[in-house]
């Protein structure tokens, strides 16, 4: 588990605090703890990459096939899907037979690479950005182990592959546990 000051800590780019109600699994009497999320446009992305490197034989898809397939608004996912391609990790196919394609194998797409294309830079808190700026430098004694939270957070995102969600999703089928859970939780 991962302690976060305050609800400005982390406001960054890629992640959201959220109210999504959380019960440990076997306790349903446990209070409701809040929660570090990725933004729905990241979730989005995500679940487009995981729906593309599950089909086989390496044809196109459309915005409209993928939002179908799971409930996502269209219109939402083809800028999504506009600007994962823009990053390289979609290709792009126009025609009748247009759509989207993965740029490479999903073994070698990771999940920071959806997440930072379509958020931009994951930062949980302002110092531990690019321009590292802030007021209260001289002072902070938080901003090295935030540093560390950050960096474990994009090794950890890094790790997980969109061939890694496939598998998880196909592991998880034959189990009878419940699927579409978070990509990764950290109670705060």
């Amino acid at each position: 588990m991962v302690a976060i000051a305050s609800k400005s800590d982390v406001h960054y780019l890629g992640l959201e605090l959220s109210d999504f109600v959380n019960f440990p699994v076997g306790n349903r009497n446990a209070a409701p703890s809040k929660m570090l999320r990725l933004t729905k446009k990241a979730d989005y992305g995500l679940m487009a990459l995981k729906y593309l490197a599950e089909q086989t034989g390496g044809t196109a898809h459309s915005a409209k096939d993928i939002a179908e397939a799971y409930h996502i608004p269209p219109q939402l996912l083809a800028k999504i899907l506009q600007t994962l391609a823009k990053a390289g990790l979609l290709v792009s196919h126009a025609g009748t037979n247009g759509g989207y394609a993965l740029s490479r194998p999903a073994a070698e797409i990771t999940a920071f690479e959806v997440i930072r294309a379509i958020d931009g830079p994951l930062f949980i808190t302002s110092c531990i950005t690019i321009h590292g700026a802030c007021d209260l430098t001289s002072t902070c004694t938080i901003k090295e182990p935030l540093r560390k939270v950050n960096d474990s957070i994009k090794e950890l995102l890094s790790g997980i592959h969109i061939a890694d969600l496939v598998e998880a999703d196909a592991e998880q089928a034959g189990t009878g546990a419940p699927v579409g859970g978070g990509l990764v939780t950290i109670a705060i």
